[in-house]
């Protein structure tokens, strides 16, 4: 493949719209344009390292025992309907009708489809376990695209959906699926967190998320260093490390706290620690107020709080709402004396004394206050976030935290979809039963850029040799020496032999602005035909280390296979 005619436009500026570097990266190296919003054209290179990721996850789906197909991207609204998720999806959902006025739907996912499916087509105990999958394009309509591949409205995933008798037949399965999600991981060169998780819309009693680790993730992890317990802080559960409060004793004093609504203010103006502090934050939940009561190191996480609640509908209560709720002070809010507003305690927040809180009284605080003696704190429950050095629900491990990119999501989904779309199947007994489902979702686009953000340098690109868009750049660097072209025709033809594809950049172009480009695309070796070609050597280069090496130019063939074994 030459340079010229691979469509590769190399761009020496940073595009305005990139956010983060493989984003940029991806644009610069000439592997993909935007076309709109979250909306990108893959271009050849971006294609082919797209190809490359897909065969990795087809092998692996393959060996796992997974089968195939390709199911309809344009999907009627009438199973949505039935499973319940035509509404349930909102807006994120692309929809159109058709000619005749009937409601379809760009697939952002497809579990409906595939269980009307196999219904039609496996009705005996005999035709399970099934374990179908599709790499296709899906569509969500992002409130906020952002980084590039990481969050767009168009984007390629592998979906895969099984199908089972029994829950314990779904648990071998879905066993199957963490170790090939695990491998695929590994053979694209990324190393991933694996952290239980909430179903989210897509339903079910279990999940599980891998995660690469990054700053620019949108989710946060907590980990166990110790142990393999991971959980999306949205589903985790701690253990404190540290005490709250201090030894009880006298009844509650009031301080004066002019104008400090802070944790940190009220804590080093009364001389006590912010885990001595209680917390409370205000929602507004069904129209009703809510003071959600935490430890004061701590933030209130709002998917526990939404558990809690039951609910997904609140808010934190805004400033025109204030007068709505004309008896609570915001920013002086505390539990002892509190009328009139629902509340919920956080569960470490249980037989704390000698607790800082608000005297529900403008510019006033409490000292001295011990829960269950000044107030109760009921209800209780786990509505607060983890900190760093948490200990472990599972050993004695502390707790870690880390931001990290999802790749890939799977669950147990259990009769979510059989029983309202009535996929049954006749047992060994005769009896029609609902199977039992699991799916599992990988972003083979999302991977492409997820490598781009952990294989890179100043200069541009590390691709991974397994995922590399083509494993050999060959620069020519006088296109109208015969002795170079002639060198360059013998070692891409000697590379072909070994089924080894070979990008060669013959442009008429400065030495330096070819350097620059092969490491701004960052293919695994770089082969430089230029003066050294009269000694009857080549320069070899490894670009993940940026090793040199001087090979003879009859065993160039050779000396790029051998670097290749080595390249990661």
């Amino acid at each position: 493949m030459k340079f010229t005619h691979a469509t590769v436009p190399t761009l020496k500026e940073k595009p305005a719209e990139a956010e983060v570097a493989s984003h940029e990266l991806l644009l610069r190296a000439g592997m993909m344009r935007p076309l709109a919003a979250g909306i990108y054209t893959l271009l050849p290179l971006g294609a082919l390292a797209l190809a490359r990721i897909e065969d990795v996850v087809r092998d692996e789906m393959n060996a796992a025992g997974a089968c195939e197909l390709i199911l309809p991207t344009l999907q009627p609204s009438d199973a949505w309907e039935e499973s319940g998720r035509w509404s349930a999806y909102g807006p994120e959902m692309m929809r159109l009708a058709d000619r005749q006025g009937r409601d379809f739907c760009l697939a952002p996912t497809a579990e409906e489809v595939i269980t009307l499916t196999v219904a039609r087509i496996a009705p005996s105990y005999r035709d399970l376990p099934l374990n179908l999958y599709q790499i296709q394009t899906k569509f969500r309509d992002e409130t906020r695209p952002r980084f590039g591949l990481l969050r767009g409205r168009e984007f390629r995933m592998k979906d895969a959906y099984s199908f089972h008798a029994d829950a314990a037949d779904l648990d071998e399965t879905y066993a199957r699926m963490y170790e090939a999600y695990s491998a695929m991981a590994r053979r694209c060169s990324l190393e991933v967190k694996v952290v239980e998780a909430a179903t989210g819309l897509i339903g079910g009693d279990i999940s599980h998320e891998f995660m690469v680790v990054s700053g620019i993730g949108e989710d946060v992890l907590v980990f166990c260093d110790s142990c393999d317990y991971g959980a999306n802080a949205e589903l985790e559960s701690h253990r404190p490390s540290r005490a709250i409060g201090s030894p009880g004793g006298a009844a509650p004093e009031e301080v004066h706290t002019p104008d400090m609504t802070t944790i940190q203010d009220v804590a080093a103006f009364i001389g006590v620690t912010p885990e001595a502090v209680i917390k409370c934050v205000m929602y507004v939940a069904d129209g009703e107020a809510v003071a959600a009561f935490v430890p004061g190191y701590r933030e209130v996480s709002e998917p526990k709080l939404a558990a809690a609640l039951r609910t997904d509908d609140f808010h934190p209560l805004r400033e025109d709402e204030r007068e709505l709720f004309g008896g609570l002070t915001p920013g002086f809010t505390g539990p002892v004396g509190l009328r009139g507003v629902r509340v919920l305690y956080d569960s470490e927040l249980a037989g704390g004394q000698g607790m800082v809180c608000g005297a529900n009284r403008l510019d006033y605080h409490l000292r001295g206050v011990d829960e269950g003696r000044d107030f109760a704190a009921e209800p209780l429950a786990d509505i607060a976030a983890a900190v760093a050095g948490d200990l472990c629900p599972r050993c004695e491990g502390s707790l870690g935290m880390a931001r990290g990119i999802e790749i890939g999501h799977i669950f147990k989904l259990g009769l979510k979809y059989s029983e309202p779309l009535k996929a049954h199947f006749t047992d060994a007994d005769g009896v029609s039963r609902p199977m039992v489902m699991g799916t599992y979702g990988i972003g083979t686009s999302r991977i492409l850029q997820t490598v781009v953000e952990q294989h890179r340098d100043e200069k541009g690109i590390c691709w991974p040799t397994a995922v590399a868009p083509l494993p050999v750049e060959l620069i020519v660097l006088d296109p109208g020496n015969g002795s170079q072209a002639e060198a360059a025709a013998r070692i891409t033809g000697g590379l072909a032999e070994r089924s080894v594809q070979v990008l060669t950049d013959e442009r008429s172009l400065s030495p330096g602005i070819k350097f620059n480009d092969a490491d701004l695309v960052g293919l695994p070796v770089q082969v430089v035909l230029g003066k050294k070609l009269v000694d009857g050597m080549v320069d070899l280069k490894i670009r993940h280390t940026g090793e040199r090496r001087d090979v003879a130019a009859g065993d160039a063939v050779g000396g790029v296979i051998r670097a290749l074994e080595e390249a990661p």
